[in-house]
């Protein structure tokens, strides 16, 4: 056993002194190769008991015929390996009914694989295979049969003999047809032919009527078979990633559904018939042309995952749709009760340097007639009412924002750059200060590509050439450039009219809403104050027509969104009050950020400086709130331990203090920018403040950090688009883990901010240089995909190991990195004493994670000496969903209350992390946090409670939900 790597061998040796029938040496985490085993060690045939044995993840080439040993082997796993066929021996392990063979090199089915007369499943997946011999019949006990991944063209008439076939993967081959003997396979339930070249299904397929999953993904069917509505047993239908434009009526006779997959298709509306389908509980129309959806969805009373990602959908609005399945149906709902109103008022923004003629533009733009004068330079925003009529007799209203051009306010337009919003960019042609690139980014990256015209303001009549060619080719959203002289008015009319007809062709112009809504937005316009309570909202709503109170706020959410209104719901202060006029903030923001003893003070204030600033009655008791929409808007921040001291980080001293930094053994990181918008620093050091060294090492472009003797650099570098960070001290990774977490919550703010973040080489002349070479993450993400596990150093030429580069790092990119190139990981936590219940789960969620690569984690994956709270930790760190397996063991156990519920629900306020549990048996979960989140099985019927039957009726829809929450 000399050259088997150690923690094989611990393995070996326990399974041999505890007589274990199950001996794991599976290498899933794909590590070094020198980890990998390249032949099996002969040791492991003397343990005849065993019964599992799984070898997969290795690099194993041939299976030696000492295998016969192995006579009580009920199942073999040999994926991931370079096996091309099986030896003579391997007939004799006629106890075997499972045997995985996927992702190997076999070409030819082995001939002993045919004496095998007891197998159950078979996994030939991801092989070479270009035909199946008819042999494959004589293994008559065969229930699961997986091929996908191979390079057949044709299916043998024989396979009709396979009578006790349950389940048939061809995904991934080369089949344009099927055979119509498929169809004697009458006990098929499971039916794979994703990744194909199908057009049609023959009229055979009607007969497999105890077909319930049936994929036909990325294959090249224009319409949907009619044969289809005939397998009235399906609960999962795959269609998606086809050429369907429309859906005939009879989906609707598939009444036990529960899942379809339609993304990727051509679909431009879906029938209203789809409301039959009242089994539906998963519904995926992402990548489609839909632009409405049907008020038949609100009907599905199951549906409980819809996904509409990538399609132009306008009714409900987008940021009804966004807001997820509940809010879609809480939308139509109100639509199919009140009827339907529109609403037409936008938003214009217009931005440019100080002194460019925007606010001469914005006043000329609500009256024509409006004489120029010597204006004071925008302090802040200015918002402006103008109202045009309408063809339909309807006014039009839109809201002018005057942006201040002074850069201090650069930084904060991104609270107040909206979708859904026409933009007008002002340039005076007499001076040459224009940054054209800047400004176009800005409004791209911000607003999500909103429409945006340059104004060109010719001053004396100056002209100014723009290469309109050059910055059109660059941004898609640039619709004109119009010249104008404000103070003659030449130019002016052709502005108005192109303002007004891009206002008007802004996607949520005249888009339905419930007549409800538009009767209370018209209420809030015409509401002279700037803020009100929330209970007086509610009332408003009330005498509007509304009745329940979430769609009262299902309105205020939306109005926020759009910017109309500010209320945030999710702030325990800030959701007692919605604030009509969003200027009536902005303003007081301003003031403090313009104040001259806060500027004085490099951007420090207290409460009794603010109680001076807003001094005037409208906002004499809301100064609370006021600072605390400051904060939201990661303008300010308290001072850790200095009660009623803040900070406002954009008037921090442009200097950088002096401070002894320990260049020896530092970790470095750079992120650099295609555009680099304003104020990234000033909200890393709002989110960060914490940490900052004793509040003192901290400027307008950098900050120095401290935690647990490690001290950490971020600083800011404007003209050269870059942040860098470099950390010295005792736990560099973990702190570079805590900044780079903060950091890419702010890149994923902005979306579609491009930047690449840089990962320092270790190698020898690296690792202790303060100019070391740079690797592009993207690359080594590309690195590990591709299954390359070195790449080459430009400094010293040395060959680095890739995924030893990032775990320098940060750990938790390692993780992701190890999460996309194996699956979607999926964490279970159960109490042991529950271990039966996890035996069912695995079963069940075996189909899925071998047709779906997903990967799923509970505490049996931790091997022999190794740390159980660091791989425990590990593992919450990669994983996308949490699967909770709650009885009253569960709620019991300190282990679980103290080490793994914390950090995962944290991991689902923080990250995103989704949360599903199991009722398991009766339980107080009540009592504790796990009430908030979603049950996959009604709590009322906990699992013990069911006969067998309805438990595995309940498992399989437990595990579909786990799949849709895993693989979206």
């Amino acid at each position: 056993m000399a050259n088997t790597p150690q923690r094989f061998l611990e393995k070996i040796r326990e399974a041999k002194e505890k007589k274990l029938k199950e001996l794991n040496l599976g290498n899933y985490l794909g590590t070094n190769s020198k980890e990998k085993l390249t032949k099996i060690p002969a040791e492991v045939f003397d343990l005849e008991w065993l019964e599992v044995l799984n070898l997969s993840y290795n690099s194993i080439k041939t299976l030696p015929e000492a295998i016969a040993r192995l006579q009580q082997l009920t199942s073999l796993y040999l994926s991931h390996n370079s096996i091309k066929t099986l030896p003579e021996a391997t007939a004799r392990l006629q106890q075997l009914t499972s045997l995985d063979l996927s992702h190997n090199s076999i070409k030819t089915l082995p001939e002993a694989t045919a004496h095998l007369q007891q197998l159950t499943s078979l996994d030939l997946s991801h092989n070479q295979l270009t035909m199946l011999p008819e042999a494959i019949t004589r293994l008559q006990q065969l229930t699961s049969l997986y091929l996908s991944g191979n390079a057949l063209t044709t299916l043998p008439e024989a396979i009709a003999r396979l009578q006790q076939l349950t389940s048939l993967n061809l995904s991934f081959n080369q089949l344009t047809t099927l055979p119509e003997v498929l169809a004697h396979l009458q006990q098929l339930t499971s039916l794979y032919l994703s990744g194909n070249g199908l057009t049609t299904l023959p009229e055979a397929t009607a007969r497999l009527q105890k077909l319930t999953s049936l994929d036909l993904s990325f294959n090249e069917l224009t319409t949907l078979p009619e044969v289809l509505a005939r397998l009235q047993q399906l609960t999962s239908l795959d269609l998606s990633h086809n050429e369907l434009t429309t859906l005939p009526e009879v989906l609707a006779r598939l009444q036990q559904l529960t899942s379809l997959y339609l993304s990727g298709n051509e679909l431009t509306t879906l029938p209203e018939a789809i409301a039959h389908l009242q089994q539906l509980t998963s519904l995926s129309l992402s990548n489609n042309q839909l632009t409405m959806l049907p008020e038949a969805i609100a009907r599905l009373q199951q549906l409980t995952s819809l996904d509409l990602r990538d399609n132009p959908i306008e009714k409900p609005p987008p940021e009804v749709v966004k807001k997820g399945i509940k809010a879609i149906k809480d939308y139509l709902r109100q639509i199919q009760v009140e009827g339907t109103d529109y609403l037409y008022e936008a938003k214009l923004l217009i931005v440019g340097e100080g002194g460019a003629g925007k606010t001469t533009l914005a006043k000329k733009i609500e009256d024509q007639n409006y004489q120029l004068r010597e204006e004071d330079s925008t302090r802040g925003i200015k918002v402006i009412q103008w109202g045009f009529p309408m063809e339909n007799g309807r006014e039009f209203r839109v809201n002018i924002w005057d942006f201040g051009g002074q850069e201090i306010y650069h930084a904060t337009h991104q609270f107040f750059l909206t979708k859904r919003s026409l933009y007008v960019l002002v340039a005076d042609t007499r001076k040459e200060d224009t940054d054209f690139y800047y400004w176009l980014n800005v409004v791209e990256l911000l607003s999500d590509n909103s429409p945006l015209l340059i104004i060109k303001n010719e001053k004396q009549n100056r002209h100014r050439e723009i290469n309109e060619r050059e910055l059109r080719g660059q941004f898609t959203n640039l619709k004109e450039t119009l010249p104008t002289n404000l103070a003659t008015n030449r130019g002016l009319e052709q502005v108005l009219e192109q303002v007004k007809h891009y206002v008007k062709s802004l996607p949520h112009i005249g888009s339905p809403l419930p007549k409800t809504w538009v009767r209370v937005r018209e209420a809030l316009e015409s509401d002279k104050r700037n803020y009100i309570g929330l209970d007086e909202y509610l009332n408003i709503c009330q005498k509007n027509g509304f009745t329940q109170r979430n769609d009262k706020l299902q309105l205020s959410g939306y109005l926020h969104d759009l910017g109309v209104c500010l209320h945030f719901q999710e702030d325990p202060l800030l959701n007692k009050t919605v604030i009509l006029k969003p200027k009536w903030g902005t303003d007081a923001v301003y003031k403090v950020l313009d104040n001259e003893k806060v500027i004085s003070n490099l951007g420090s204030f207290t409460r009794s400086d603010l109680a001076n600033i807003w001094c005037e009655d409208e906002y004499a008791t809301m100064h609370d709130e006021l600072l605390r929409l400051m904060i939201n808007f990661k303008l300010c921040y308290e001072i850790p331990r200095s009660q009623g001291k803040y900070i406002a980080p954009q008037l921090l001293s442009a200097n950088q203090p002096s401070y002894n930094w320990d260049e020896t053994n530092n970790l470095i990181l750079r992120y650099t920018y295609d555009f680099m918008p304003k104020g990234i620093i000033s909200q890393f050091i709002v989110a960060i403040h914490e940490l900052i060294n004793e509040q003192k090492c901290v400027w307008k472009s950098g900050v120095v950090l401290s935690k647990d003797q490690t001290e950490a650099e971020v600083i800011e570098y404007y003209g050269k688009r870059e942040i860098k960070i470099r950390v010295s001290g005792r736990h560099k990774r973990d702190l570079m883990t805590i900044i780079t977490h903060e950091l890419d919550k702010i890149h994923n703010s902005y979306k579609r901010l491009k930047y690449n973040k840089l990962i320092p080489c270790n190698c020898n002349t690296c690792k202790d240089s303060q100019e070391p070479h740079f690797y592009p993450f993207e690359i080594l993400r590309q690195f590990v995909a591709d299954k390359q596990e070195r790449i080459q150093c430009q400094k010293s030429y040395q060959m680095i190991d890739v995924l030893g580069l990032i775990d320098d790092v940060m750990d938790r990119y390692k993780e992701r990195l190890l999460v996309e190139q194996l699956g979607v990981e999926v964490f279970i936590s159960y109490s042991h004493q529950d271990q039966e219940w996890l035996t069912k789960l695995q079963k069940h969620l075996k189909p899925i994670i071998r047709n779906q690569n997903l990967l799923v984690w509970d505490d049996t994956k931790i091997q022999a000496g190794a740390e159980w709270s660091k791989e425990i930790e590990n593992a919450l760190a990669a994983a996308k969903v949490a699967v909770l397996l709650v009885s009253p063991n569960f709620l019991a156990s300190d282990f679980i209350h103290e080490n793994e519920l914390p950090p995962l629900l944290n991991a689902a306020q923080g990250k995103g992390l989704t949360i599903i549990w199991i009722p398991l048996s009766s339980s107080s979960y009540e009592e504790t946090e796990i009430e908030k989140y979603q049950s996959a099985h009604p709590p009322n019927q906990p699992l013990d409670s069911l006969d067998v039957s309805e438990e595995n009726k309940a498992w399989v829809n437990i595990c579909k939900k786990i799949k849709a929450a895993a693989i979206p």
